[in-house]
This record gives structure tokens, C-alpha cells and sequence, in this order.
């Protein structure tokens, strides 16, 4: 289950671009969480798209180390916070895990607030919205 395969990534142009005009999102420093319900013809109860803005990290390396980092804490996480969550409340959601910090910061640190985000987001899922 610790997989992180094609299907969970998010590709589509129309998804991402719904997702960017009607998405909820909130801030867990250095993480901007956008999310949003989507249909149920998803394969997997999430979507995800990972994005480290080029105006903040010049260097393609710096970009693709973030990248990577956030895209282990998910796979390594998902399927212990977010999955079942998702499966019991028979949801599926498309997400954008947005990196708005200065610095290239550390594993530890980054599942530390990566979790803290997921936390939230659960908490935001379960609030009906007004």
C-alpha cells in the first residue's frame, strides 16, 4: 500500500484548474493545502500535485529534492492518516500541497508539519461547510 502510483497524481488540466478557483485551503507553515471533493470516479480515494514555486528556488535540484521529500512523507503517510479517513467517510478529494517556505528544510521537520497538515485537513473535512 505504500505506493505512490500514477493514478494518484493529479494531471488533469480541468481538475487542477477547478481545484485552484473552488478549492478550500489553509496554512500549516511552510505547506499551503488546497483541497477540494471530487467526483467518485476517482481510482483512488486522493489525487495529489505537489508544488514548489521556481521564484522561490531558482535551481531545478533544489525544486526536485523538495519534491521528492514531500512526495516520501505522503507515501509513507497516507496510508495511515488519510486513506482510511477518506474510505470510512466513503470521500475522495483532490489536493495541492503548495511549499511557500524560504529555505530547503529538513525530512524530520517537513513530516513534522506534514502531519500536522493532514490533521487539519481531516478536521476540515469533517466540518460541513456553510
Amino acid at each position: 500500500m505504500n505506493s505512490f502510483n500514477k493514478e494518484e497524481r493529479l494531471c488533469n488540466v480541468k481538475l487542477i484548474d477547478k481545484l485552484y478557483h473552488n478549492g478550500s485551503s489553509f496554512l500549516v507553515y511552510p505547506f499551503r493545502i488546497i483541497w477540494l471533493a471530487a467526483d467518485s470516479d476517482l481510482p483512488f480515494p486522493a489525487q495529489i500535485l505537489i508544488s514548489i514555486p521556481k521564484k522561490r528556488f531558482k535551481k531545478a535540484v533544489d525544486r526536485n529534492l523538495l519534491k521528492r521529500r514531500i512526495r516520501e512523507i505522503y507515501r509513507l503517510n497516507k496510508s495511515e492518516m488519510l486513506y482510511p479517513f477518506l474510505n470510512q467517510r466513503s470521500e475522495k478529494i483532490i489536493l495541492a500541497i503548495n511549499y511557500i517556505g524560504n529555505e530547503i528544510s529538513e525530512y524530520a521537520s517537513l513530516e513534522k508539519k506534514f502531519i500536522s497538515a493532514i490533521q487539519r485537513l481531516k478536521k476540515n473535512i469533517s466540518e460541513p461547510v456553510c
